[in-house]
């Protein structure tokens, strides 16, 4: 048998040290005392983050709220939660999870082997979102004793593990799912206090955690319309945190060193200029590849996100072993791109999500469009659920500007019924040999998988997006990188 236990550093910035300790021990007096509230834009529809896409609801529960066997670190590092350790056996197929004891769920309910089962089972037979299928490799959830779980999967894969730190992995209690999108029960160091819908959701610190408590013993999330209103309640003590700059020309206004703390790092969220593969225009090929010729990456990047981020060129951030830099496969050439369309001229329907990144992005590209004969019609959509409901189910669309949080997401391509309505098997079968294989055939499958991608135009990506966070002077514990998909409080306290 392998066995494999990793063991999370305490200090420093690693996202949420604080839910990972294994006593019980810590600051419970002090998180009393504390409270921090932290600015968002995209407030969730609701709290199920089974059967509602978006990154809202995991971005304010996962980790928080919910926790998974294992987790990711700032560095896209596999870590135990309630998981201490796993075995994996020697034909990749047997995982063996040791649960950790004592662990309660925020109704009291105890945390077992049984709770594994139930979780894992209700991914295949009650979530309603396209990520799911990440887990078909699943053949079987077995419970050992009470903290024992053992998973059986069809075949090897590369990809379980990791999916099991996302949403798909969160731990939900037997008892505790009749009222998702209103009532969350999870193991985690939070629980969910009160939701002031359209304005903000307030999590509190719960009593009966396992592990090491948060310094904050409330947390609310607050949610803005706007980038300058969320600017103004930082500038104005109305806000402790802004949790991702929207406006980052803005950042002069918080230059005092005296009064605030900017962290700056990466995330794995590319900014994907979706075109829809499934009609017309950008059913045809050289219609999306002289998309990507008609775009100035860099002038966009300079003017849409005043120069913060990075050029990737690719469905990969830097922060995964295959990354390669693909921003050389279409360079800036609005003649070659002129050519492709052969004189033709088009009018397409570009709609984005309500928010500052997309509706400032849209504008450069529309421009740039309109200069080889493409004219972008910009509306933008409410977000979460008018965009959800119209581009993302209803495909009806030509372009949109969407950020792709979740992490390793490359997959999304390969279900033709995915909002972006691409199909080529040769693109699939790439990543059923990368999942499957050794380690190196995972890295050289998946660098030839983004290549497929960027050669067939499936999506032009606009730039990788940054970590910029803002904070009162005395706020500690902020995430220098945005890795996974939530926004791990438990670590942030203030001095």
């Amino acid at each position: 048998m392998r066995r494999i236990g990793i063991w999370i550093a305490l200090g420093g910035l690693l996202l949420g040290t604080a839910a990972c300790g294994g006593g019980s021990g810590g600051s419970g007096g002090k998180a009393a005392k504390e409270s921090l509230s932290v600015g968002f834009v995209a407030e969730p529809a609701n709290l199920d983050f089974t059967s509602t896409e978006g990154a809202a609801i995991p971005q304010a529960l996962l980790v928080n709220v919910y926790e998974g066997l294992v987790k990711l670190d700032q560095d896209g590092r596999i870590q135990p939660l309630l998981a201490e350790k796993w075995d994996i056996s020697p034909d990749r197929r047997t995982y063996t999870f040791t649960l950790r004891k004592n662990v309660t769920f925020s109704s009291g309910a105890p945390f077992t082997a049984d709770d594994v089962v139930f979780s894992l089972g209700r991914v295949k037979t009650d979530w309603k979102l396209k990520i799911k299928a990440q887990l078909d490799v699943i053949d079987k959830v077995d419970k050992k004793d009470d903290t024992t779980a053992v998973v059986t999967l069809k075949r090897p894969s590369n990809g379980f593990l990791y999916a099991l730190a996302t949403r798909l992995g969160a731990m939900f209690s037997r008892t505790g799912v009749a009222d998702l999108a209103n009532k969350p029960v999870g193991t985690g160091p939070y629980q969910l206090g009160a939701w002031k819908r359209g304005d903000s959701i307030r999590l509190d610190a719960n009593p009966k955690y396992w592990g090491t408590k948060p310094a904050a013993g409330t947390v609310t999330l607050k949610y803005f319309k706007d980038a300058t209103a969320m600017n103004n309640a930082l500038l104005t003590g109305g806000i402790d945190v802004i949790s991702s700059v929207q406006a980052p020309e803005s950042l002069q206004q918080f230059a005092d060193p005296n009064r605030f703390t900017t962290v700056e790092g990466t995330t794995n969220g590319e900014v994907v200029l979706s075109l829809n593969n499934g009609r017309p225009p950008f059913d045809d090929k050289k219609a999306r590849q002289a998309v990507r010729y008609a775009i100035d990456h860099k002038a966009l990047l300079d003017t849409a996100w005043a120069g913060r981020g990075k050029l990737i060129g690719s469905m990969v951030p830097p922060t995964d072993p295959w990354y390669e830099d693909r921003t050389g496969d279409y360079p800036y050439d609005p003649a070659k791109a002129k050519e492709l369309l052969g004189g033709k001229t088009y009018t397409v329907k570009m709609r984005i999500p309500n928010l500052p990144y997309a509706v400032a992005s849209a504008q450069v590209v529309k421009s740039q469009l309109a200069q080889v004969g493409i004219t972008a019609d910009i509306e933008p959509l409410e977000f979460p659920a008018r965009w959800l409901d119209v581009v993302f189910k209803q495909g009806d669309y030509d372009m949109s500007i969407i950020n792709h949080v979740e992490p390793r997401d490359m997959g999304i391509f390969a279900d033709k019924s995915y909002y972006f309505r691409y199909d080529n098997p040769a693109f699939g079968k790439l990543l059923a040999s990368a999942d499957e294989g050794s380690e190196q055939q995972q890295t050289d499958d998946l660098k030839q998988a983004a290549k497929l991608l960027s050669d067939d135009a499936a999506a032009d990506w606009l730039f990788l997006f940054p970590n910029l966070i803002v904070a009162k002077k005395g706020v500690t514990g902020l995430p220098q990188n945005a890795i996974a998909e939530s926004f791990d409080f438990t670590g942030l306290a203030k001095q």
